[in-house]
């Protein structure tokens, strides 16, 4: 049967968003994310020891994060992919095979080379993919299903941690996370590839890089997407790490705290899937969204009980749903062939907010417990909301003063 040209593009996107939701599913279906903050603290590590873990996790982000955006528009993106998980995979064995500081150091400096790698490429490779069969628009609502899928993936590894932990320790869950991130690789050997300037692969990556900056400084509308991902994607990333110490922080024991913790990525999965409709209502939604967000946060975490503890699934979704959000416009606004590059400068300005939000805390919780690090945490999202409203007013406001005139 000879398919119409309609008909094959759609089986096209189709194979590039089931293997886009296969590989989201597999790369967060990790046993060890819900408690490998216990694993740390278990081998006798301190608050700062293992916020020192996470800067180092950052700082790996920070020094890769953008050469490897650009290698991603000099090479194929569909490489980047196989590769990185199987180096996260790597640092997670090593964590199960020699827990110590220094296993946990490395691990995580594999965890964040793999992680940077594949960071921009993934965005790069579905968007140009999207484009080229006409579907460009439905982006934020494939990324958001993608991102949903993995928060599934995370829901389940809560559910499954708890007894696999206890049925077989540390060394149990290790080793699933390490057979996931194996196929994790094979699923991306499925990613369609086809790059519109074949030149691009031959140019280099220093070349990609300077055209990518080159974009940014022209246009302002990019600089100011490039701007708004890590204002809105940084800070309750950064929290993420934390959530299972503010679980046990609640009174839960430690075989629950992944049940918990379910009821936190559930909310975080509702705003993933309801990201799509958001994109329809513009900045001043936005704005909503962060700002409702930041107040529910901070009460749920000054509550310190575990009803208190919805309120922050409420803040999670929240924050997810703004946060795809952002991405899909910083996409929409890249016009040139270096989009895994624009795209991996955002995720660089993410990672630097991220190691001063680690710092700051470290000091907060050290002093005044979990909670009080998160109330605080808050304040960001506030001040972020407030801002993005007034712009949106402004926006309105001489919209209706040019109509006029």
């Amino acid at each position: 049967m000879t398919l119409t040209p309609t008909r094959a593009v759609d089986v096209r996107v189709r194979r590039l968003t089931t293997t886009l939701y296969g590989y989201s599913f597999l790369e967060e279906f990790v046993l060890l994310y819900p408690v490998y903050a216990l694993l740390f603290s278990d081998a006798g590590l301190s608050v700062w020891q293992i916020s020192s873990l996470f800067a180092l996790w950052s700082v790996t982000a920070v020094v890769l994060e953008v050469p490897s955006g650009a290698w991603a528009d000099a090479v194929s993106r569909r490489l980047l992919l196989v590769v990185g998980p199987l180096l996260t995979g790597a640092g997670f064995a090593l964590w199960i095979l020699v827990p110590s500081y220094a296993a946990f150091a490395v691990g995580f400096v594999l965890w964040g080379t793999g992680g940077a790698l594949c960071s921009g490429a993934l965005e790069a490779l579905v968007y140009d993919e999207l484009e080229r069969g006409g579907a460009s628009d439905r982006y934020a609502r494939v990324l958001g299903r993608a991102r949903a899928a993995g928060l599934a993936a995370v829901m389940a590894a809560m559910g499954l941690a708890g007894p696999v932990l206890a049925w077989g320790g540390h060394a149990a869950v290790g080793a699933a996370s390490v057979l996931v991130c194996l196929l994790t690789s094979v699923t991306a050997l499925r990613f369609p590839e086809h790059r519109r300037a074949r030149a691009a692969e031959r140019r280099g990556w220093v070349v990609a890089l300077r055209a990518g900056l080159g974009e940014a400084r022209r246009d302002r509308s990019v600089r100011g997407a490039l701007l708004l991902v890590p204002a809105v994607a940084a800070v309750w990333g950064a929290l993420d790490e934390y959530t299972p110490l503010l679980v046990r922080e609640a009174g839960v024991a430690d075989v629950a705290v992944p049940w918990v913790l379910l009821v936190i990525w559930g909310g975080a999965t509702a705003g993933s899937l309801l990201a799509g409709e958001g994109e329809r209502f513009g900045t001043g939604a936005l704005a909503v969204l962060l700002g409702g967000g930041g107040l529910a946060l901070a009460v749920g975490a000054v509550a310190g009980t575990v009803a208190g503890l919805l309120l922050v699934a409420v803040a999670f979704g929240a924050f997810q749903a703004a946060t795809v959000l952002a991405e899909a416009r910083l996409q929409h606004r890249i016009e040139s062939t270096g989009r895994a590059t624009l795209t991996s400068v955002a995720g660089l300005g993410t990672e630097v907010v991220t190691l001063t939000v680690f710092a700051g805390y470290a000091v907060i919780a050290s002093g005044h417990g979990h909670g009080a690090a998160f109330a605080v945490s808050a304040v960001p999202y506030v001040v972020l909301a407030a801002g993005l409203a007034v712009r949106s007013a402004v926006v309105r406001r001489r919209g209706r003063v040019g109509a006029e005139v």
